[in-house]
């Protein structure tokens, strides 16, 4: 039953189950494959407006022209289409046999073949895991103790799992803030010591409290407070004030909440918490506090460089991302050199994903006259704009690099032997959580991951939860100058390149489309899936929307959807109304590889096309597929240059002793005591 849908149980897996009653292995298997089915998607019916998709799919003009004359053959219909007809335009919405299923699940698996079975089929190995109590335990120190931020599935996690361990083992450290901040709701409903040491980390748990955003990025809704939550905000904000006076100015950065947070506190209530109501002194205007960053400015604004360096390096994450400023506005080659001093001097004080982030930063920062800059916000909404900046000093951005590839390797760890995966090389390194989506087979934004099959299936499925919702699934494909060459959407459903299943315009109860790419025929060097909201629901209001690819050898029949075949399968919950999640690219020998995107485009309210984007969207591809990341690759580079073994992973000779292994998915025969880093856990690579 597992290995219907793509997976299978490793040897210590099934001896265990099968030393088990019957009952027992029952009761394991129903939510172990209804979990692994949603995990690919199988979970719901993935019906195709054409039932014999990828064969016979109709010429469009064809097909279209198809639908008018049964339209006209429609006694009900037939008066509006001959009005729309004397018009000139016809509304494909408006033709009966447009947009609808036209047969039923069953009868479109009837039209298809079984599944041929093939070497590249996925096959994920099922591990053993521990007692659920170690489980718990263990997901929610890696969480919390995360070091870099965590998406918004992981973040809901934490906070289920904070309030079960509240009494538990605690990380030694919790260095992400919005992390802090959801152990501190857990600790203050469990009676347990607070976790601040800034006024913004007593904003962040009071945004907590109320269900709001911890990131600080969307306004929050403050509610009512009990009475003992109000005392242990305005008693940590006192202690944090009292210990430290000069952080009383990072209110200037969220003066607005701390206003309306101070309504529901009332300080004034409370003479005892002195620091406190200066705090929203502060806020209100009535007391003058001069923030740090405005004293930076004011050393730049007089081309201090100096003095701001010198002020900078009490602040060791605010000098690495003022860098780039720093390093322009040197005037001397003194100046320039007191930078680079001052980053050698502090770079051990501040975070490796900070120290990882400048890195890449650094290396995508060359003279290089045709540069973009790609803004992505943390929603996964990206712009792009020419780079006017004067360039960094070559020298000097060599020399950073040099400095921060050294802080990097002496803080990673030290193995004796690392085993890795070829494949997973090319792996961004996960410098934020909201750098990817929840899914199957789902890699950072950044990565690129080989693509090994003769046919190319995207697929998509939303199920609309209130109101009549008609999603598009496209493909664009572009040239090596990233111009147009051809697409398959509903209004060019066949080509040389492949086939589209049909448009489907209402899912109330679920709908499906897909995409049949041969990737020998296609004409082009990128191909990008995208998913376009003609109308109805965004993907954050339908009740369920996913997108997907699967890949199949040239001679594999079975079903539209297969879940063996499934290699990505990605829940779609952005903002916008145009969803990217990645691009393929063919190199010069002829392979493909996936580049992993994780974008949403605004769009227009209704009516997006994959016509409509072109531009946009290649301009967007070319300047994050033209940026380079720091991957998996580099780490292993700079531990290997520090004298730890590396060792590439063979399946045929594993080793009986404990190593450290990184790759896409664990193996089977591994020493028990070694270390195994997968995406699922990429982010322990990321030293703090």
């Amino acid at each position: 039953a597992l290995m219907s849908v793509g997976f299978k149980l490793s040897a210590d897996a099934l001896r265990t189950l099968s030393g088990l009653s019957e009952s027992t292995v029952l009761g394991t298997a129903a939510p172990t494959l209804a979990a692994v089915r949603g995990m690919t998607g199988d979970h719901v019916e993935h019906n195709v407006y054409f039932k014999d998709f990828p064969a016979n799919v109709p010429d469009t003009f064809e097909f279209w022209m198809r639908c008018v004359r049964e339209a006209l053959e429609d006694g009900k219909a037939r008066s509006g289409v001959l009005a729309q007809l004397r018009n000139g335009v016809i509304n494909l919405l408006t033709l009966p046999s447009y947009g609808n299923y036209r047969h039923t699940y069953e009868e479109m698996l009837a039209a298809h073949d079984e599944l041929t079975a093939a070497v590249g089929d996925r096959l994920t190995v099922l591990h053993l895991g521990g007692t659920l109590e170690d489980e718990l335990s263990a997901l929610y120190l890696a969480l919390a103790g995360s070091s870099t931020p965590l998406g918004d599935e992981h973040l809901a996690d934490l906070k289920v799992l904070a309030e079960h361990c509240a009494d538990g083992p605690q990380p030694e450290t919790i260095p992400v803030r919005e992390n802090r901040a959801v152990v501190n709701e857990a600790r203050l409903k469990a009676g347990s010591g607070l976790l601040l040491d800034t006024v913004t980390d007593v904003l962040r748990l009071a945004c907590a409290l109320s269900g709001g955003d911890v990131s600080l990025q969307e306004p929050t809704r403050f509610r009512g407070l009990s009475r003992p939550a109000r005392r242990a905000l305005l008693a940590g904000l006192d202690e944090v004030v009292a210990r430290a006076p000069a952080k009383i100015a990072d209110v200037l950065t969220h003066r607005e909440a701390f206003k309306r947070l101070g309504e529901r506190l009332h300080p004034h209530e409370h003479p005892q918490w002195p620091y406190a109501a200066e705090v929203f002194a502060v806020a209100r205007g009535e007391k003058k506090a001069h923030s740090f960053d405005s004293r930076v400015e004011a050393l730049l604004g007089a081309d201090d460089v100096s003095g701001a360096v010198l002020l900078l390096k009490s602040a060791p994450g605010k000098l690495f991302r003022a860098l780039d400023r720093l390093l322009r506005t040197a005037r001397t080659q003194e100046e320039r050199d007191a930078v680079v001093a001052a980053v050698e001097e502090v770079a051990p004080e501040v975070s490796g994903r900070v120290v990882l982030s400048v890195r890449e930063y650094l290396h995508n920062r060359s003279g290089d006259t045709d540069r973009k800059r790609v803004f992505i916000n943390r929603a996964g909404r990206a712009h792009v704009t020419d780079d006017a900046r004067q360039a960094v000093p070559e020298q000097e951005r060599e020399r950073l690099i040099t400095v921060l590839d050294a802080e990097t390797a002496r803080r990673l760890p030290a193995p004796e032997r690392l085993l890795v995966d070829p494949d997973v090389l090319g792996v961004a390194l996960p410098l934020s959580g909201r750098a990817t989506s929840a899914g199957l087979g789902v890699l950072p934004r950044g990565s690129v991951s080989p693509v090994d099959g003769e046919l190319l299936r995207f697929f998509v499925y939303w199920k609309q939860a209130r109101k009549v919702t008609d999603y598009d699934l496209s493909a664009l494909l572009l040239n090596a100058e990233y111009e147009t060459v051809s697409w398959l959407s509903y209004t060019n459903l066949r080509s040389m390149d492949g086939e589209h299943s049909g448009d489907i315009t209402d899912a109330p109860d679920g709908a499906s489309e897909f995409i049949n790419l041969r990737l020998g025929a296609v004409r082009g060097t990128y191909i990008v899936p995208q998913v376009n909201i003609y109308s109805g629901e965004g993907f954050e209001e339908a009740e369920e929307s996913f997108f997907g690819f699967m890949l199949r050898e040239g001679e594999q029949k079975g079903r539209p959807f297969e879940a063996r075949t499934v290699r990505m399968k990605s829940e779609l919950r952005g903002p916008g109304r145009v969803a990217l999640p990645l691009a393929f690219r063919r190199a010069r020998d002829g392979s493909w590889h996936a580049r992993w995107l994780h974008l949403y485009l605004k769009g227009h309210p209704a009516y997006n096309r994959v016509e409509g984007n072109q531009v946009s969207v290649a301009t967007l591809v070319r300047a994050v597929v033209e940026r380079e990341q720091l991957t998996v690759g580099h780490l292993a580079a700079l531990m290997a240059n520090s004298g730890t073994e590396v060792t590439t992973w063979d399946p045929e000779s594993v080793p009986d002793v404990p190593v450290t292994y990184i790759g896409l998915e664990r193996p089977e025969g591994l020493h028990p005591e070694s270390v195994v880093i997968t995406p699922e856990n990429l982010r322990d690579l990321i030293p703090e």
